[in-house]
């Protein structure tokens, strides 16, 4: 059986998490930046035809919001019946709580 085929977009603010975390890793290596978004944008591509194989985000436990890693950074998505929603790109270390609030503020 084929794996079905989905639309895969990003968030504006996931996007803009992804542009700033380039542009400060690029203060001290631009070939870093560049890999960093290059696999981020490879990783969230994937997911149109494999959205199932990230984790359930375990502060969520909601099955349908998942994420996988890429480097030390967790790349969140949201399942939809025809798309899948990057709705998140945040470094592993930070406070998963704090960011969640600082989400709802905005």
């Amino acid at each position: 059986m084929a794996a079905r085929a989905r639309a895969v977009v990003w968030s504006e603010s996931a996007l803009t998490a992804l542009e700033e975390v380039a542009e400060y890793v690029a203060q001290d290596s631009r070939e870093a930046a560049v890999r960093i978004l290059e696999r981020a944008v490879a990783v969230a591509a994937s997911l149109g035809t494999l959205a199932g194989r990230g984790r359930v985000v375990p502060e969520i436990d909601d099955s349908s919001i998942r994420e996988l890693l890429v480097f030390r950074y967790r790349l969140m998505y949201r399942i939809e019946a025809e798309r899948v929603v990057v709705v998140a790109f945040i470094h592993g270390a930070r406070d998963f709580a704090t960011w969640r609030q600082e989400q709802s503020n905005e």
